[in-house]
């Protein structure tokens, strides 16, 4: 299936902003419509957008329950309460956990343990199990993290039982939320917090910035533990915008300067250590998968020790264990996908005249339904539901494609379903495996009304289309200042049209499935050189030729020999 490359035109709002840049700022004419493109339209914001900082940090009491909270968190350290720091065990959750113990710990409140769900006997969110730990331990309070909105039963037995429970999460809740001392949680309907696109840790970040705030302490001592909340906002896919993207960019600062020694070791592990220019990406393809294995594969708990060690020989002993079950799982979700896909072939026929995938194998290891699930959406390009046998249910994960909200397809089979929870491109829910024919019914039938068709395209988002002299060392520079990019403010892609070989077009890798580039703008006559990965068969004949093609990629710095230049991570090639 071809790639659709899709440059959203600017609309006259934004040709406005453009306009009123290219007069107030030195920027040039593309930089003026990317900043256009993302809201920013006056000198201003351009410079807050350019130097993300603590200012554009949000008062935490604009949340709702936020004074509730704080009170009952304060009660519960005067009298020295026994609390419980509950969440779940993937990246966010611990990293949640890991931030408030640490937080909490710090300011010398000791009466306190933390608990993850086990994956496989507990599954996702508040458990009985974890209440009946804090009834048989003698606590007095809850503070749940990255989950809970959704748990009005359990919060209900909590309460019954002597349990006072602070919900702290930031998943879509239902009409009726919990009866709990406090529920932060931004996308609750009456929320009156003004942006509502925090991680789960984010919002337990807010929480201690409310605590730090209502005693006294600078928050400096809260800011230590920003690289925790930026491992969170990476791994999680929540948008690198407003808030996020101010605590992303101070994370990412601390991450690269004094990471905890938990993350040093992981670092160290990554061969990443000494490093000071680690990315999103770093986090988001070494970093976090590893702190997700050990939930996947043994326990999430094991993750939080690791983040909140003091000693390296610990940390380093428990980051290597992490790394070992972080192959494990490379090993099992590369093999559940190959099974998932002869599923599919087997019932192609019936595959093909849907337009979703949900495939069940009770065998399959909970721990790795979602990556599968994320691996089978990027290749059929449709929703998708990958499930597993648990419990005497099957449960399953789902993801989504772009623009496609598959909470809502979901949330149209709730009749059919034990639980579910989650956000437009990720979710999870559990049914009895007799309800598995009519959800997959009922689902694809709500994706066939509701998908339209261009949401069923590979896609590429371009953000402009340049000419190659256009691409300076000045122009990389005020890119780079775009950055920390994810969700909704990705790195800029751009396309360049009707360029040729430049001469030194050539094969590389073990297979020559690889090129390397050098094209030539015959408009300009600028010229670049790039990397287009797996391309090499089916482009480098007709670049020898010395036919025409259109480029689309992203620009980076190549380091070579102490050497920097300019380059293109080409995403994708069309012959002209």
């Amino acid at each position: 299936m071809p790639t659709k490359w899709i440059i959203n035109e600017l609309t006259p709002e934004q040709k406005l902003c453009k306009e009123n840049l290219k007069r107030q700022t030195p920027l040039s004419p593309t930089l003026c419509e990317l900043l256009a493109k993302r809201g920013i339209c006056d000198p201003n914001a351009v410079k807050e957008f350019f130097h993300p900082s603590k200012e554009q940090i949000l008062d935490p009491y604009l949340f709702n329950d936020m004074d509730k909270a704080v009170a009952r968190l304060d009660t519960a350290m005067r009298n020295n309460e026994k609390v419980l720091v509950f969440g779940d065990y993937d990246v966010d959750g611990t990293t949640a956990v890991a931030l408030v113990y640490k937080f909490l710990t710090g300011i010398n409140f000791t009466n306190i343990d933390f608990y993850i769900p086990d994956r496989y006997d507990e599954g996702y969110g508040v458990s009985y199990k974890g209440i009946d730990y804090a009834v048989a331990g003698g606590f007095t309070l809850m503070i749940v993290l990255d989950c809970g909105i959704k748990a009005v039963e359990k919060v209900k037995y909590a309460k019954e039982h002597g349990v006072d429970i602070i919900i702290c999460d930031h998943h879509t809740p239902d009409a009726v939320l919990p009866d709990a001392v406090a529920v932060l949680d931004a996308k609750r309907e009456d929320s009156t917090y003004p942006y509502p696109h925090l991680s789960g840790c984010g919002v337990g970040f807010k929480f201690m910035q409310a605590v730090a705030q209502s005693n006294g302490i600078a928050e400096a001592q809260l800011y230590e533990l920003l690289d925790l909340l930026a491992i969170s906002i990476a791994s999680d896919i929540v948008p690198i915008t407003g808030e996020n993207r101010a605590l992303m960019a101070l994370g990412l600062k601390r991450l690269n300067t004094h990471p905890c020694i938990g993350l040093q070791a992981i670092l160290q592990t990554c061969d990443m250590s000494g490093r000071n220019d680690i990315t999103t990406s770093d986090i988001v393809f070494k970093i976090g998968p590893r702190i997700n294995a050990s939930g996947r594969m043994s326990s999430g708990r094991e993750a939080v020790e690791l983040l909140i060690s003091k000693d390296m020989a610990d940390a380093s002993e428990k980051s290597s264990q992490i790394d070992d079950y972080n192959q494990k799982r490379k090993d099992l979700d590369k093999s559940t996908t190959e099974q998932a896909k002869a599923l599919i072939e087997r019932d192609k026929e019936r595959h093909d005249k849907m337009k979703c995938t949900v495939v069940f194998d009770p065998n399959w290891s909970k721990g790795v339904i979602g990556i599968v699930a994320s691996r089978l959406s990027e290749t059929f390009f449709r929703p998708t539901v990958v499930m597993t046998r648990s419990n005497g249910f099957a449960t399953g994960s789902a993801r989504s494609v772009s623009g496609f909200d598959i909470y809502k397809a979901i949330d149209s089979c709730r009749d059919l379903l034990e639980n579910f929870g989650g956000h437009m491109f990720a979710a999870g829910l559990t049914l009895k495996e007799e309800n598995i024919p009519a959800f997959i019914e009922r689902f694809d039938q709500y994706i066939q009304e509701n998908m339209v068709e261009e949401q069923a395209d590979r896609q590429i988002e371009v953000d402009a289309e340049i000419k190659f002299d256009e691409i300076t060392p000045t122009f990389f520079n005020h890119l780079q200042a775009f950055a920390p990019f994810g969700p909704d403010n990705m790195k800029p892609v751009f396309v360049t049209r009707n360029v040729v070989n430049a001469g030194g077009c050539r094969r590389v890798g073990k297979s020559h499935e690889h090129l390397k580039l050098e094209l030539l703008d015959p408009a300009t006559g600028a010229s670049m050189d790039g990397i287009a990965f797996g391309m090499g068969e089916e482009f480098y004949d007709h670049l020898h030729a010395g036919k025409p093609v259109s480029v689309c990629y992203t620009v980076e710095e190549n380091n070579f020999n102490g050497r920097k230049t300019l380059q293109m991570m080409v995403k994708d090639l069309k012959k002209e």
